[in-house]
């Protein structure tokens, strides 16, 4: 796996002094992936647009060629449809093209085990995450965070005839493949034939905004054999759709960049140009009867002005049992600066006590070279959790010098259902030689201003309507 990553990577940076950056190669190369493992499975692929006729061109036929290859295809039915729409070529030199092309035919992919495959092409979404230019992480969740999450959630869709599984902000897919994998893990691969039917083609189901992740997420799900259905959308500013889901495992975008104003929603209680709060609200309104759903939140979500409102209807609406204080610079190197957390709830009943983890304080920040974020930073809160999904196995409150605390919901009341609640002295603040790096401190700056912000645009945006009715 290391081998195809390191030759595949190698020749990107060739194509950096070409103009065509880390995105764009990735994009270009799952073009060109594609089509080499259709032709090896001898899938049904239109002759004039096939891997053997784009091998067979050089020079500027090669180029035209691609370019026109990518619009045909683009115009196919099905996930081949999918993943061409919109294609356009970013190859200006036709040699780079020529031997891009040559260094994906050297692999039978096909061959490859499905695992070192996905791995690979994964491995190259990484690098283009941690290295492309700023913003591209937010696409990205780290892997180790999402498989933790996933072991907490056990999203079985056997449970079921009709269990999806469905992430409205997917991404390039991470948590939709990582979902599939733990099943692949439970069940060592083998599957009754018509579970193995319905789970490849109806189980696995997302939205996403962007153009290139959602393409990227088709192609990363097709590599673990998986025919997702990804809606190109906006999750929380297009009207409610009628689709209900069992489990949802999602990681909304941070940030407010966007169109910062409220969603028209009706079916959206609390009116915000918060996105992330009202991503919460349309889980909740998502979520079949009894099905469960994992968010990561950044932590202003727990405590900004319109926080406590959104929380009580959650908290009303389901049982939001547990909440993960993630470590400090958990994102890295995407988002050094965010602190945030991951909740988990049920749909269904009403929440009576929260158990939070905090596995922040007096834990060393990550880095990504020092201190890398690792199973070891989750070990102790998945067995914490426990073996039922939906938090109903049997907990122990560590107490106040402990990690794993219970919290009554009379208590939670108390502080208007604002939920960023710690209990440990975190020494490491006080520590000179231990403070966050600089440009950390600056980023987590920047997260709380954004939420001032926030508030204060909705501020405006109420005195307007005010004055508005007074005329």
């Amino acid at each position: 796996m290391s081998d195809v990553v390191g030759k595949l990577w190698g020749f990107c940076h060739t194509l950096r002094h070409d103009g065509v950056d880390y995105g764009d190669y990735i994009e270009q190369l799952t073009y060109l992936l594609f089509l080499k493992m259709a032709d090896e499975k001898g899938a049904d692929i239109p002759k004039e647009y096939s891997w053997s006729a784009l091998r067979e061109k050089s020079g500027t036929e090669l180029t035209e060629f691609y370019i026109d290859a990518l619009r045909g295809l683009g115009k196919q039915k099905g996930t081949l449809g999918d993943i061409y729409a919109g294609a356009i070529s970013k190859f200006a030199n036709p040699v780079n093209l020529k031997k891009l092309i040559n260094l994906i035919d050297e692999t039978e992919w096909t061959t490859l085990n499905v695992d070192i495959k996905a791995a690979a092409y994964e491995g190259l979404l990484e690098k283009s995450a941690s290295e492309g230019k700023k913003g591209a992480g937010q696409y990205f969740t780290p892997r180790i965070l999402i498989q933790s999450i996933v072991k907490c959630m056990k999203p079985d869709p056997r449970k079921a005839k009709d269990f999806v599984i469905h992430d409205p902000a997917a991404g390039t897919g991470g948590f939709l493949v990582c979902a599939y994998e733990w099943l692949m893990g439970v069940t060592k691969g083998s599957l009754e034939r018509d579970d193995a039917k319905r789970i490849t083609n109806k189980v696995y189901t997302g939205t996403e905004l962007v153009a290139r992740p959602r393409r990227l997420a088709l192609m990363n799900l097709y590599l673990h054999g998986i025919h997702a259905d990804i809606y190109l959308g906006d999750s929380i500013y297009e009207p409610l759709k009628s689709a209900r889901y069992d489990c949802i495992l999602t990681n909304p975008p941070f940030g407010t960049k966007g169109a910062n104003q409220a969603p028209e929603r009706g079916d959206f209680t609390i009116s915000t140009s918060n996105k992330q709060l009202n991503f919460i609200q349309h889980v909740v309104n998502v979520l079949k009867p009894g099905g469960r759903a994992a968010m990561v939140l950044p932590d202003n979500c727990l405590f900004e002005d319109k926080a406590g409102e959104v929380l009580e209807i959650l908290m009303q609406d389901c049982n939001l049992h547990t909440i993960l204080r993630l470590p400090r610079g958990t994102f890295t190197p995407y988002s050094q600066g965010v602190k945030a957390n991951a909740i988990f709830f049920q749909k269904g009943a009403a929440t009576e006590n929260v158990w939070i983890f905090d596995a922040r304080s007096n834990v060393e920040g990550i880095t990504k070279k020092d201190r890398p974020l690792s199973e070891k930073h989750f070990e102790e809160f998945v067995k914490c959790y426990g073996n039922e999904p939906n938090g109903q196995s049997k907990r122990t409150d560590s107490g106040p010098e402990g990690r794993f605390k219970k919290f009554h919901i009379s208590e939670i009341k108390e502080r208007k259902y604002k939920l960023d609640i710690t209990w440990l002295k975190d020494d490491s603040l006080e520590d000179s030689d231990e403070l966050p790096e600089p440009q950390d401190l600056a980023s987590e700056a920047i997260t709380e201003l954004e939420a001032v912000v926030d508030n204060l645009r909705e501020i405006i945006d109420l005195v307007e309507k005010e004055e508005g009715i007074e005329k």
